[in-house]
């Protein structure tokens, strides 16, 4: 899992959610993850990476910008992730019916 990946919340209350791995913690078993709704990237939330799936995908205009140290808005993390969000939603939505 790097800086800029696309993670699912397997657990927790945030479970279901697609997320973007915005920093490594000190603690090798966690990792700083925002979706600049819930949850801000001023304040990321510290998660365990057991609890999270990496969906393979990394977003590298992002990525490039958090190496490069360049600022990064919520905006742009929510536009990134809206796609992936709105199918979960869609998909949840599906079999409960």
């Amino acid at each position: 899992m790097d800086i800029g990946s696309v993670v699912y919340s397997k657990a927790g209350r945030d479970k279901g959610r697609y997320y973007l791995a915005v920093g490594i913690s000190d603690k090798p078993e966690f990792v700083l993850i925002a979706d600049g709704e819930i949850r801000k990237l001023e304040k990321p939330k510290l998660k365990k990476i057991k609890h999270l799936r990496d969906s393979g995908i990394v977003i590298d205009k992002l990525k490039d910008k958090f190496v490069e140290k360049k600022p990064v808005h919520n905006a742009e993390i929510r536009s990134c992730l809206r796609v992936y969000n709105e199918k979960t939603a869609k998909d949840t939505d599906s079999s409960q019916a």
